[in-house]
């Protein structure tokens, strides 16, 4: 599962804030060295318990390498959110008016469960940015992201309207599909200590996808 997780939303992974440039292979492995150190220590310290120190370290590089390739700390953190919007919008869009209402929204609770799978440190990374109150991605909540819910609430709201799932207020649905999907990676360390041996990951799937079954079948 977490293999066909990463090559699905692997697509979504790119930075649109940057301008594109031609980079050498070795310029290219740096920075991507950079970037996964980053968010190794992002996501386990948020931003303002992060240094570029440790970036370092973890990177294998000086820190004058790392200054090389980006201007500084906050430069890494909105390129690794940049590219994590992009991923993170991708299940959601996926989202089909003219497919069956209740598959369509299993399919985005088993797509988003996949990406808490796959990606845990990203999911981390995002959470650290808006529980400090979204400094840095405010712009791309309201640019992104919103427009994105609204229509698909919409349609969520269609769907009910029309008897095709069981009545749900359509934004606390999301709200409670991101909560219990995204909460295995955000809360992974704490998962690991309270479930038991075997993986949690199968088990999850097979629970989520039965209580949404039961929430919304008519």
């Amino acid at each position: 599962m977490k293999n066909a997780a990463k090559t699905g939303m692997a697509r979504a992974l790119r930075v649109r804030a940057e301008p594109v440039v031609k980079r050498s292979r070795i310029q290219t492995r740096n920075r991507r060295l950079i970037l996964d150190a980053a968010l190794e220590v992002f996501s386990a310290h948020g931003f303002r318990g992060a240094t570029l120190d440790q970036i370092a370290a973890q990177a294998g590089l000086s820190k004058p390498n790392i200054l090389y390739y980006f201007d500084g700390k906050e430069t890494i953190h909105v390129t690794l959110l940049n590219q994590l919007m992009e991923t993170w919008l991708d299940p959601l869009e996926q989202m089909d008016p003219d497919g069956e209402p209740l598959e369509e929204i299993i399919a985005y609770v088993r797509r988003k469960l996949d990406m808490a799978q796959a990606y845990p440190r990203e999911s981390r990374l995002f959470a650290n940015e808006i529980l400090q109150g979204a400094p840095r991605m405010g712009p791309h909540l309201e640019a992104r992201l919103k427009p994105l819910v609204d229509e698909k609430a919409a349609l969520i709201a269609a769907w009910a309207a029309a008897g095709r799932i069981a009545p749900v207020d359509p934004r606390h649905l999301i709200f409670s599909i991101w909560a219990t999907t995204q909460h295995y990676a955000d809360f992974e360390a704490q998962v690991n200590v309270l479930m038991p041996e075997g993986g949690v990951f199968p088990g999850a799937g097979t629970y989520l996808e039965t209580m949404f079954r039961r929430m919304l079948k008519v």
